[in-house]
């Protein structure tokens, strides 16, 4: 059968990976490992190897040209015609792609989950449903300093001026505009019950041979 695919976006920090990650082991335990995969849209980060350190600190990570989304759609394509990928891996440290990759078989549920994903129409179009976390902006940023800091080794002052300078405004700019797109929208974070169980009630319509 041919996969279907759910998409999540919303801002830096609003709750996407945990509601992905919930619906993603709650239906693992429901129909079986095999059925159901998740991809991230950070993975799809542009390689930025050749470049100096000093240089990929100023990459705009929060613009679309930031992405490989001609590599993401290639392998969504893949996967939807029953081929396995190799999925880049994005090391935040040194903001750029490491050598490995993660080999993802095709799977007949694929949740993805990303800031721009509504943004690109080209992704739009392989998504079976669209799903929007309508996370406020204060707590976004406090769960993305305290993130930052912990998980990649960021200062309290570069969280704040990323934060001011490209986050906040390509957010303005990009992400909210998007919420346009979506089926779904999800308020109160990634840990809203009902939605969590309404989008499983989807996935499970959706496929149901399953």
């Amino acid at each position: 059968m041919t996969p279907i695919i759910i998409g999540i976006a919303g801002a830096s920090a609003s709750g996407k990976s945990l509601l992905s990650y919930t619906i993603f082991n709650e239906l693992k335990a429901e129909l079986g490992e095999d059925n159901i995969a998740i991809m991230n849209e950070d993975a799809y980060y542009k390689d930025q190897s050749h470049m100096e350190m000093e240089e990929r600190i100023k990459t705009n990570y929060d613009h679309p040209n930031a992405f490989d989304h001609s590599l993401l759609v290639h392998h969504l394509d893949e996967l939807l015609t029953g081929r396995s990928v190799q999925i880049p891996t994005y090391d935040y440290k040194i903001h750029t792609r490491t050598k490995q990759t993660i080999l993802m078989e095709p799977r007949p549920v694929i949740i993805i989950e990303g800031i721009l994903l509504l943004v690109n129409k080209t992704i739009r179009k392989r998504l079976n449903t669209s799903i929007y976390m309508d996370t406020a902006l204060d707590i976004c940023f406090i769960r993305r300093l305290k993130r930052d800091m912990e998980e990649r080794d960021r200062t309290l002052e570069s969280v704040i001026q990323q934060y001011k300078s490209t986050v906040r405004p390509m957010y303005l700019e990009f992400v909210e505009p998007s919420k346009q797109f979506a089926d779904i929208i999800v308020p109160k974070g990634g840990k809203n019950r009902v939605a969590i169980d309404m989008i499983k009630a989807r996935i499970k319509q959706l496929s149901p041979e399953t």
